[in-house]
């Protein structure tokens, strides 16, 4: 899993397996090891009509109800997206994707879990 922190929008790239481990274990996550703390980042199914973000200053953990995993997950749908409202008036921008083969290879990069770029010849 990939993530991408840019302001406020929190951006997940997920291969074909976490996609998969994602649809029959309802959870998945990934984390970068700082030493003395590790962040974790993932994300889980939620019984909630919205997707929604939580960070509890080691964790963020994107929540994505069930009927939007499965529309993502059974249709060539790319990624979903969401604005959600902070409390300060601002917004946080939430973008899930599945993640896409490079055009071009990259040295040192193992990209066989990745999905087929539909951009490929």
């Amino acid at each position: 899993m990939k993530i991408r922190i840019k302001g406020n929008s929190l951006r997940f790239r997920l291969s074909q397996s976490e996609v998969g481990i994602m649809q029959k274990e309802r959870m998945v996550s990934d984390s970068i090891d700082f030493g003395d703390r590790k962040l974790i980042y993932g994300m889980e199914v939620t019984d909630n009509d919205d997707i929604s973000v939580d960070f509890n200053g080691s964790f963020i953990t994107v929540k994505v109800p069930e009927k939007t995993l499965s529309d993502w997950v059974n249709t060539e749908e790319v990624g979903f997206t969401t604005q959600i409202p902070l409390p300060q008036g601002d917004t946080l921008k939430v973008l899930v994707e599945k993640d896409f083969q490079c055009l071009k290879a990259r040295e040192g990069e193992n990209e066989e879990d990745l999905y087929k770029n539909p951009m490929a010849k």
